[in-house]
């Protein structure tokens, strides 16, 4: 089992996800100038737009369910939020890769206040879906990748993970917003630290909601199709 695939803890006191760190004044301003130049960069190298089918971009509780080809992916889906969604909504991302150096902790802890799993069985010290709740139960909306890692193959998904399924088992009135990022696997491809410009498109789809006794295998299967289903109206490049 994967820290992707783990149940969510029954009792309320292992309810532990990290909290926005309360550091100095200064640093938290120097946070909101470094999301408003990430905002404008992500802006400016893909000219990303939004695209809502199906739902509206109303300040509700989410969870954002997204394929996975770039280290940038929720950076684009961060970007196009309305403000006041951007400012709810934490991407769930490695801790592996996110608390690696100084500047990635400052990034990924202080400007995006992400929700960071442990995805290493020999370290993990918390139960991954426990986390993923408790970001929930602070009133967050969450930016979720559930193939678990990039895909870097030819098909267009990755199997799902199952972590989606026990996060919609564990909070099923928050909607489930199939999320489909295009072009951006170009625009960043694998081992390039210099971005080419290209237009990026975030596709979001009709939300989704866990059926009464639907199986694990129906579930993914039903939340992989949504997703898919939103790649075919992505614009041609």
């Amino acid at each position: 089992m994967t820290a992707e695939d783990a149940p969510v803890a029954e009792s309320a006191s292992n309810l532990t996800a990290p909290k926005r760190p309360q550091g100095a004044t200064a640093n938290r301003a120097l946070a909101r100038v470094a999301g408003a130049v990430v905002l404008l960069f992500a802006h400016a190298i893909t000219a990303v737009r939004a695209k809502w089918e199906g739902v509206a971009p109303i300040d509700e509780q989410r969870i954002y369910f997204a394929n996975h080809a770039s280290h940038g992916d929720f950076v684009l889906i961060w970007a196009v939020l309305p403000t006041r969604m951007r400012a709810r909504t934490r991407p769930v991302a490695g801790a592996d890769y996110w608390l690696k150096s100084a500047i990635r902790r400052f990034i990924g802890c202080d400007v995006f206040n992400a929700v960071l799993i442990a995805r290493d069985r020999l370290t993990q010290s918390e139960n991954p879906i426990t986390q993923m709740v408790q970001a929930l139960d602070d009133g967050s909306s969450l930016i979720l990748f559930p193939e678990g890692t990039r895909n870097l193959s030819d098909a267009p998904l990755l199997p799902f993970k199952s972590g989606l399924y026990h996060l919609a088992r564990a909070r099923p009135d928050v909607s489930l917003v199939p999320t489909w990022i295009d072009n951006l696997n170009r625009v960043l491809p694998k081992g390039e630290v210099i971005p080419i410009p290209l237009i990026c498109t975030v596709t979001f789809g009709p939300p989704l909601r866990i059926g009464d006794g639907e199986t694990k295998t129906a579930f993914l299967a039903r939340a992989e199709a949504a997703l898919l289903a939103l790649s075919a109206k992505a614009p041609l490049t």
